[in-house]
């Protein structure tokens, strides 16, 4: 179930189910045995149960879940922001079924209850205004109790779109949403108020659905990107792999380029050449074993090297060196058939004038991969907020994709990548020791060694940023970048198992 789903998409989703010939309180019922269920399997019978329901079909989700848990022996109150009799449609069978205790919600009602566990069913992903008054008030008071929260959908004050917080939010320990999940549970900070665990019930909403609403973003993973990716066969060798080519900078900053090259043979490539200027000639030849190392004279010397059709994918900017030089570099490098992975140095060289490089990648038939963090990301693209619209990292990454005809990864601990076409996949597995330098240099060599086997270039940037989280969390606290390449080999030992069985699965 890698789909994520915006509201509206979930809407649409819900809608075809209920045209179809479902009614929506069935829905509702399958929804709240699930809430029901998490409850169970984290609580006993004899815990406090506070219902906190709004007054759309989220809060009816609560009511059931109530009355279900109610019948198992549970102790439960609702307390429903507005008026029973206001409530309307699914939502009303559910409240009218609900024969235990409904009070106003207010503050001092939640810490009168003395509650071992909330059910936030408020608001979920449709939430689409700033939480103030008194659901603001509510949602302040379930996060002061310090009980355990659990939230139905999504956190009630978190935007299922974009993530950002809507005034105020709920802090859950748990989420329970339904058939797919939304951007705003990957996204930060909405990932960060979802708690330990996102589980996605089923419903019934049929997954035949899904091609009616042709959902364009995805949670990264090998689901997405699985039926793309290279694995070794007995008859291949090194050139069938192939070249992937990393650009130096000086004899004093030859070391970011040097993790990317580590990086693109790790991640598999068949060869991999460091494009050294003369004066790193030395350090760079002492410092590699199995990365090969070619001296080039400027940027008509880097083209030469790239006029062998073998080499196939090449990094530049990792340790470039900002300037006129290294720009020249980048236009030598597109206007050839090859993979090109543009990184640091080489997007800030462009960032008062990001016209020719924009110009130059539209004029390509191969991918072109940026990887920008939120800095370099601000300095090459001129996409302001305004006041009456505030861009979030989706929104933005899917922007800039569009204005550069390139894949876009937008770094974090919630990368996501864009793709010109307006697809866009969000990282969940980065751990916060990613956050050391170098790291991006190696993402860079990963991306440039799974071009260069021939994975398409939204499938190989967002293979290579889920193996970084993956290679990260083998590796564990205490990571630097040079530990990254070297824990790749569990990863694929894995990643491997599990493609292969995929494939021979029916």
């Amino acid at each position: 179930m890698f789909e994520l789903l915006t509201p509206a998409e979930m809407q649409e989703a819900d809608r075809l189910t209920i045209a179809g010939g479902r009614p929506g309180i069935d829905l509702m019922e399958r929804a709240g045995q699930a809430i029901a269920e998490a409850i169970g399997g984290r609580h006993p019978a004899s815990a406090r149960v506070l219902v906190v329901a709004g007054p759309g079909n989220n809060g009816g989700d609560g009511f059931v879940a109530a009355r279900l848990l109610a019948a198992k022996g549970y102790s439960c109150k609702v307390l429903l922001l507005g008026k029973p009799e206001a409530l309307k449609g699914d939502a009303a069978l559910a409240g009218r079924a609900w024969q235990g205790p409904c009070e106003d919600a207010s503050p001092d009602a939640i810490g009168s209850f003395a509650p071992d566990v909330i059910i936030d069913a408020l608001f979920g992903a449709g939430l689409d205004r700033p939480v103030t008054g008194a659901a603001g008030g509510l949602i302040e008071a379930m996060n002061a109790t310090g009980r355990p929260i659990l939230a139905v959908d999504l956190p009630s004050g978190i935007d299922g779109r974009t993530g950002a917080v809507m005034g105020v939010a709920v802090q859950a320990d748990q989420t329970v949403t339904f058939f797919r999940r939304k951007p705003g549970h990957l996204l930060l900070p909405g990932r960060l108020h979802c708690g330990r665990e996102v589980r996605v019930a089923d419903i019934g909403i049929p997954a035949a659905v899904l091609s009616r609403i042709a959902p364009a973003t995805f949670a990264n993973g090998p689901a997405l990107w699985g039926d793309h990716f290279p694995i070794p066969q007995t008859d291949s060798h090194k050139y069938r792999r192939g070249h992937a080519v990393v650009l130096s900078g000086g004899a004093s900053s030859t070391g970011a380029a040097r993790l990317a090259a580590r990086g693109a043979l790790r991640a598999g490539a068949g060869l991999v050449t460091l494009a050294s200027p003369p004066d790193a000639m030395p350090v760079n030849a002492a410092a590699s074993l199995a990365v090969m190392v070619h001296r080039i004279d400027g940027a008509a010397g880097f083209a030469g090297l790239l006029a062998d059709p073998r080499k196939n994918a090449v990094v530049i900017g990792p340790g470039g060196g900002v300037g006129e030089s290294l720009l020249e570099h980048v236009l030598a490098a597109l206007t050839g058939p090859r993979g090109v992975v543009l990184d640091a140095d080489a997007l800030t060289s462009f960032a008062g004038d990001p016209g020719p490089l924009f110009s130059a990648i539209r004029g390509r038939d191969t991918a072109t991969i940026l990887t920008p963090h939120e800095g370099e990301f601000s300095r090459l693209f001129n996409i302001l907020n305004d006041s009456s619209h505030v861009k979030q990292k989706l929104e933005l990454a899917r922007e800039a994709a569009t204005i550069s005809a390139a894949v876009v990864v937008l770094k974090g601990p919630d990368t996501v990548v864009a793709a010109p076409d307006g697809r866009a996949s969000i990282a969940g597995d980065a751990p916060p020791w990613l956050a050391t330098a170098g790291s991006g240099d190696v993402l860079a060599g990963f991306i440039a060694g799974l071009l260069a086997q021939g994975m398409p270039g939204f499938e190989a940037a967002s293979a290579a940023v889920w193996l970084h989280g993956e290679a990260a969390t083998a590796f564990g606290p205490g990571l630097i970048s040079e530990d990254i390449p070297e824990a790749l080999p569990v990863v694929y030992r894995r990643l491997f198992n599990w493609l292969e069985n995929a494939r021979r699965a029916p």
